[in-house]
């Protein structure tokens, strides 16, 4: 059986590369490493959620919940790899430019592995539209469209 399709190998990308790809640092970096990247197409990575993150200080103190607006961030951060790996856009700046139909379906909390799925769906120049999907253990806990633009 014939294909015209190419086979893409993914793209992985550990710590140190991400802190070279996006200006994010610490506590703003919430991605660990993109495990799965095809460039224009899709990314997928982690975030290993622990008790010493900043937020869970005050979010809530007896009931640490990691929040909604910093899953989103975090869906953001691992969907920029899908244009910054593709040549034309190599060593620009990814911003966050708009969040649709957000939607937090289960609780993350201390302990968890945030695992993250963006999908391009759209790109038109320097702008992208994105699904991000994050799980953890398997388990929706956040969904939205995501808007990324190139600076």
């Amino acid at each position: 059986m014939e294909t015209n399709e190419t086979l893409v190998t993914p793209i992985t990308l550990d710590y140190s590369e991400i802190l070279e790809m996006l200006p994010h640092r610490y506590p703003f970096l919430l991605v660990d490493r993109i495990t799965e990247c095809i460039p224009g197409k899709y990314s997928k990575g982690y975030k290993n959620v622990t008790f010493n993150e900043p937020f869970f200080q005050g979010h809530f103190p007896n009931n640490p919940i990691m929040p909604g607006v910093l899953q989103i961030e975090a869906l953001a951060q691992t969907s920029a790899p899908i244009l910054m790996t593709m040549d034309q856009y190599k060593g620009k700046l990814t911003l966050f430019a708009g969040v649709e139909s957000a939607k937090f379906k289960n609780i993350v909390r201390p302990g968890d592995k945030l695992e993250m799925e963006t999908e391009c769906l759209k790109v038109k120049g320097p702008i992208a539209k994105c699904l991000g999907r994050s799980f953890v253990d398997g388990k929706l806990c956040t969904e939205a469209i995501l808007t990324v633009a190139l600076k």
